[in-house]
């Protein structure tokens, strides 16, 4: 039997809580301050957290994607997600967002001390073992 994981980050990051928020990482609360201040000043508006958006195709719900945030600035709508690791699941998910809501770009937001890391599968017929 596999042991459960207790509340903790596939990739070690740590939750943070900020007026009342919870963030699944540093780096996204770190974000959500500077978004915040941002708002404060006027320069962009409407500021949500965790904003769903659902991936139905042909009728069948595929997933639910959840961007970090998501503003208006000036007459722009913009989506945000922060990432220390770019997962395959997520860029999957980013492409099929991004397909089903045209217009929508998501942008990256990465740690800008450290490069985004990515999750590496070999290949099968190149695995040695």
């Amino acid at each position: 039997m596999i042991p459960k994981r207790k509340n903790k980050s596939k990739y070690y990051a740590k939750k943070v809580k900020y007026d009342g928020i919870t963030f699944d990482s540093k780096l996204e609360g770190a974000r959500y301050k500077i978004l915040k201040n941002m708002q404060d000043r006027g320069e962009i508006s409407d500021l949500e957290v965790q904003v769903p958006y659902e991936c139905v195709v042909e009728g069948k719900k595929i997933c639910k994607y959840f961007a970090d945030f998501r503003y208006r600035c000036g007459e722009d709508v913009i989506v945000e997600d922060t990432k220390g690791v770019i997962t395959q699941v997520f860029t999957l998910k980013k492409k099929l967002v991004e397909a089903l809501y045209p217009g929508l770009v998501i942008q990256i937001i990465v740690d800008p001390r450290e490069p985004p890391r990515t999750e590496f599968y070999p290949h099968p017929l190149h695995a040695h073992g």
